[in-house]
């Protein structure tokens, strides 16, 4: 009887140090629900930009719309290369790969600086995007031989500032869309009751299930409180399903399906958002080895995840699709779970892939009512916002902090109010600095490294 305990326990403390090593392979049976289970953590983050982008190219959102079909290649892109981004993560090639469970998808960091290029622009401003997208993908690997030294220039103070810069110049976008969504503006519809009774069942329906609920009921809060909208939205009337029997099951990438374009603002745009990101990630390797295996990230680990950033992100460019960078909600994941086996993200990626070549998917999640969406972003970037203060929370807030702080953000959040003020700027200039995150994130850090430490 007590040897029959003790080899009980012995084999529990085996598979508790199995699940810390990356290299464990779960039996299928358990890989392929957690792979999933990741999946649904990053789904709702990881396909919004793409809507986001796609509407304000002016691809539309209805199915009446005739660049209906743009805004369904847009969120295969989204779900096909974050899978193979992934892959190049957990599988690695070389130098590639943080070898680790890093699942990466769209962020929202990237929407401020992609919004003002392709606003209005149609094909036009998504060709200039891609340029921008595919040589900050560039640059960004480039980051990978030298991304410990940047390091020093990004305090809390700064990546707390830039975090809250990006929440705040999304906040705008989210209440646009629970109200009805930017073609709506002005007309009678805008902000009706129907619209808001939706959102805000989003809404409530996420905050329950976060706070009151356990385990994956609580992770994925988000996603049960969209779907919860959607089913109210569908007794409303609200959704149509005209474009989902037309569309193919199966359908490839294609090329620079948007053209490729060089823009100085895109490139600009990206290669700092590149820099953030590679900062990003080097937080969220280090938040997964230590959350999951109780131990210091390597330097060849940090590396080789900002490599695989930044070929993910070039890549997608050229197909067509969205910048790359690794999920920190995932991070988070691993630290509930304790499974650190890089093969179960690699079968979610797998799923991911699967899906990005099925239009029908794509077309199903375009069925979603703009207002339905809208309530699920308020939650999420004000959440952007929550993080971006909690990094605040770090910071030694004395009269040097504060003066930074102060002038950062008045310029960048003025700018983001006031475009106007520059009107008299080229418009590379106007793109870069109406977005505020570019001149609240350059003054942020110009002043931490050249004032003193104290001020008299």
């Amino acid at each position: 009887m007590t040897d029959t305990s003790i080899s009980s326990d012995e084999r529990s403390a085996d598979l508790k140090l199995l699940l810390k090593d990356p290299d464990y392979t779960p039996p299928l049976a358990q890989a392929v629900p957690l792979g999933i289970q990741h999946v649904m953590a990053m789904f709702v983050s990881n396909v919004t930009p793409a809507i986001i982008v796609a509407g304000a190219a002016g691809f539309g959102f209805g199915s009446n719309s005739p660049d209906f079909p743009n805004l369904i290649y847009m969120i295969q892109m989204s779900m096909l290369f974050a899978g193979i981004a992934t892959l190049f993560q957990t599988i690695g090639m070389g130098p590639v790969g943080g070898r680790l469970p890093i699942v990466q998808g769209t962020s929202f960091a990237f929407l401020p600086i992609m919004i003002p290029i392709v606003a209005g622009q149609g094909l036009a401003g998504m060709g200039a995007l891609m340029g921008g997208v595919v040589i900050g993908g560039i640059f960004h690997f480039i980051l990978g031989s030298f991304i410990g030294r940047l390091r020093f220039c990004l305090p809390p103070l700064v990546t707390g500032l830039i975090v809250l810069m990006i929440g705040l110049a999304l906040i705008k976008v989210g209440i646009q869309y629970a109200a009805g969504g930017v073609p709506l503006i002005g007309k009678p519809e805008y902000g009706s009751l129907a619209n808001w009774s939706v959102a805000l069942v989003v809404v409530v329906v996420t905050l329950l299930l976060k706070f009151f609920a356990k385990g994956m009921w609580s992770i994925a809060a988000v996603l049960l409180g969209l779907i919860a909208g959607y089913v109210v939205a569908l007794a409303m009337g609200m959704v149509s399903f005209d474009n989902v029997g037309g569309a193919g099951w199966v359908a490839l990438p294609v090329p620079f399906m948007w053209g490729f374009d060089l823009s100085a603002a895109a490139i600009i745009g990206m290669c700092f958002m590149a820099v953030i990101s590679a900062i990003e990630t080097v937080g969220d390797v280090s938040g997964i080895t230590k959350g999951g295996a109780g131990r210091e990230a390597t330097d060849k680990e940090i590396s080789g995840a900002t490599y695989a950033d930044g070929l993910g992100t070039a890549i997608a460019g050229i197909f067509g699709g969205l910048p790359n960078t690794s999920f920190s909600q995932n991070v988070g994941l691993i630290s509930m779970t304790g499974v650190m086996s890089r093969h179960v993200v690699t079968c979610g990626a797998i799923f991911l892939i699967v899906c990005g070549l099925v239009p029908k998917i794509g077309a199903i999640i375009s069925t979603v009512p703009i207002t339905v969406l809208g309530g699920g972003v308020i939650v999420m970037f004000g959440m952007v916002c929550a993080a971006g203060v909690n990094m605040l929370s770090e910071v030694d807030w004395n009269r040097r902090n504060m003066v930074i702080f102060a002038v950062s953000l008045s310029v960048g959040l003025g700018l983001q109010l006031e475009p106007g003020a520059l009107q008299h700027l080229p418009q590379t200039v106007q793109i870069l600095l109406t977005s505020g995150l570019l001149p609240a994130a350059g003054l942020a850090i110009v002043l931490n490294l050249v004032l003193p430490q104290e001020l008299d």
